[in-house]
């Protein structure tokens, strides 16, 4: 079989084959939203992985797309995982089993030794007061363990057909790993002004903002990403995290800007000429993420980073907008763990906690995704 040739499914069923960047951007272009991790830029950013574009086509039309990151074994250059970060976009609502299966056999084909995809689709939904009522309840652990405020029924659906299909969950207990979030904090905007969405924040919020226009910070939007990794790296040192190197932010700016110029955007606040935080808002479509955010120890008094994000979240409004993502939380509600904090500081937006289906590993090659597996385990370690 040729590189391009398409892999068939049964009869009636989508093809999946190669498609160019081209083609991938346009279909992108054609949806309401798509994860910025599913462009065709964000394959261009991951240069440790190599990429390629898929299709599925029905007939000559295409009707789904995903960008897989191949990662190779290590030793076994010839046999890769194939991610598919909240991807594919192709239609959850229907037979999945149509549209993945003829994807693992192109995979298959082509030395996957296994794939990995993460659905963007919504399980569970928690309103901002359900999370505080749980963080203060003497019995609940976990977001698990409210009541979901709104329970959508395509991801009861998918979570079941790849259960059933041999596909096995990866998302953490913790909800944090490897991959990409399971439980994340957004806040929607449809139909709303920003006088609704400043309502529906807690009072600290409100105030912290009234107190960083009252000091004179100033927020731009700028090109200064040198600085924004300085203070990013000395964020990342005082709460202990890995920084990614500044070339890591030059490619990804370069990358989804040559994509789309309002693709990437970075937020610099500053208060009487320093720079106090600092964030990235990425775009696609009608959905607007915080990505990276930055801030410094001196002068946290002036509520620099509160600035940037009423900044992102006035600006995404503007842009028609109807989610503004803050991404990952830990489904922890217990006051004792540390994790809780982050938590209750994306609570106080508003917004809602939202459970997706999560990460799902198929193994094409047991053997080896069990060697991969132990490897990847002992290096967590």
């Amino acid at each position: 079989m040729s590189y391009s040739e398409p892999v068939r499914a049964a009869a009636g069923n989508p093809v999946v084959r190669p498609i160019s960047a081209a083609e991938h951007l346009a279909f992108v272009r054609a949806q309401q939203s798509v994860s910025f991790l599913q462009t065709p830029a964000w394959g261009r950013v991951k240069t440790e992985w190599r990429s390629e574009s898929l299709g599925w086509f029905d007939g000559r039309r295409l009707v789904g797309a995903g960008l897989v990151l191949h990662r190779p074994v290590p030793r076994l250059d010839r046999f890769t995982l194939a991610y598919l970060p909240e991807g594919p976009v192709i239609d959850w609502s229907g037979e999945i089993g149509a549209r993945l299966d003829p994807l693992a056999a192109y995979l298959k084909e082509h030395g996957a030794f296994a794939i990995r995809l993460g659905p963007p689709v919504v399980t569970d939904t928690w309103s901002a007061a359900q999370v505080k009522e749980g963080i203060v309840g003497p019995d609940i652990r976990r977001l698990t363990d409210l009541p979901g405020q709104w329970g959508d029924p395509v991801g009861a659906q998918v979570t079941g057909r790849l259960s059933g299909a041999g596909w096995l969950p990866q998302s953490p207990e913790d909800g944090f790993g490897v991959g990409h979030p399971q439980f994340k904090y957004e806040i929607p905007l449809t139909g709303r002004t920003e006088d609704d969405v400043l309502r529906g924040m807690n009072q600290q919020w409100r105030r912290n903002i009234k107190k960083a226009a009252k000091a004179g910070v100033e927020v731009t939007v700028g090109e200064d990403l040198k600085a924004f990794h300085d203070l990013y790296v000395h964020t990342a040192e005082r709460d202990r995290f890995t920084p990614r190197p500044l070339r890591y932010f030059e490619t990804m700016f370069a990358e989804l800007r040559a994509e789309d110029p309002e693709r990437i955007r970075l937020y610099l606040a500053r208060h009487q000429g320093d720079l106090v935080a600092a964030a990235v808002l990425i775009r696609v479509g009608v959905h607007a993420w915080y990505s990276y955010g930055a801030s410094a120890t001196e002068k946290r008094e002036v509520r620099g980073s509160n600035a940037c994000q009423w900044a992102m979240i006035r600006d995404s409004l503007a842009a028609g907008c109807d989610v503004y993502d803050l991404r990952g939380i830990t489904p922890t509600l217990d006051a004792d763990d540390p994790h809780v904090g982050l938590v209750q500081f994306k609570v106080g937006t508003g917004g809602q906690a939202v459970r997706y289906v999560g990460e799902w590993d198929l193994p094409l090659r047991p053997m080896i995704y069990r060697a991969f597996d132990l490897y990847m385990r002992r290096r967590a370690r």
